[in-house]
């Protein structure tokens, strides 16, 4: 029996696939469990979409190569939020505001603020409150 993962990816849909339901075949011909963190649709009608993708690795990858037959980008990276280690002073404001832990702080000794993204919901509750704008959102 295959293992089952869970593979954090970002979709940008062009214009002309935006009204395609890629997701709902995803779940039904591919037997996949998808959680949408952020989906964004812009004036110009792209789309973009930050999700969780559970499965075996075939089924995965089964899926990942329907969705490149709609000329849809799939960024595996995963990285919808970034912090910009330049602009951060360390502050811990943005810690609060977490809900995951994905910001925290590992020694109190530095208080060094750290991002580990793999816990990142992609709520955006960082970028609305950092006064350094050192949260950002890849779209």
């Amino acid at each position: 029996m295959s293992q089952t993962v869970t593979k954090k990816l970002m979709l940008f849909f062009p214009k002309c696939e935006c009204e395609k339901p890629i997701i709902y075949h995803l779940v039904k011909d591919h037997n996949l469990i998808v959680n949408v963190f952020r989906a964004k649709v812009t004036p110009e009608e792209e789309g973009y979409l930050a999700l969780d993708v559970t499965g075996t690795e075939e089924d995965i990858q089964k899926g990942m190569d329907f969705v490149k037959t709609f000329n849809v980008s799939i960024n595996t990276t995963g990285k919808g939020i970034t912090v910009d280690e330049d602009h951060c002073t360390h502050c811990g404001h943005c810690i609060t505001h977490c809900p995951t832990g994905a910001l925290h702080i590992a020694d109190m000794a530095t208080r060094e603020v750290i991002f580990t993204e793999s816990k990142c919901i992609e709520c955006m509750g960082c970028i609305r409150v950092c006064p350094y704008n050192a949260c950002a959102s890849a779209f």
